[in-house]
């Protein structure tokens, strides 16, 4: 899964690999070689040699995390051209098939239009949070039995 559409570390994960380069940093000041401390940290020499590059411009507080990564939102004017664009219907942006708005192809028109890559699961909670489900902006993909 790409970053983009959620994937990416856990905050667990995050902090653990941010323990990791603060245990570099300290093999930085201590003049540790770039291979010793990838094989004791059981990572890749590359890594130790971008670390240490920012350390050696920033200190310690450059190899800290930023924290975590906030999620793409739309803002209010992107979420009026959105709903301007469903309304004018699949057929309008090439869904030739049939009528109906399914999740999937919102997900396509958001991204086409504002380059922003959700999933399925992801528009369907964007959707619920502007309260554009329950107003005919979107139907189901199939109907029940």
């Amino acid at each position: 899964m790409r970053y983009a559409q959620r994937g990416g570390y856990t905050p667990a994960e995050q902090e653990r690999r941010e323990q990791v380069r603060l245990q570099a940093a300290e093999r930085f000041a201590r003049g540790d070689s770039t291979t010793v401390i990838a094989h004791e940290l059981c990572i890749t020499a590359r890594s130790v040699r971008r670390w240490r590059a920012r350390w050696q411009q920033g200190g310690e507080q450059a190899l800290r995390s930023a924290g975590p990564v906030a999620r793409e939102r739309l803002s209010a004017q992107s979420w009026a051209k959105l709903e301007a664009e469903l309304k004018r219907g699949p057929l309008a942006h090439g869904f030739a098939d049939d009528q109906y708005w399914t999740l999937g192809r919102i997900k396509t028109v958001i991204g086409r239009m504002f380059h922003l890559g959700y999933t399925v699961q992801g528009v369907a909670k964007l959707l619920e949070t502007a309260r554009l489900v329950g107003s005919g902006a979107a139907a189901p993909g199939h109907r029940a039995r």
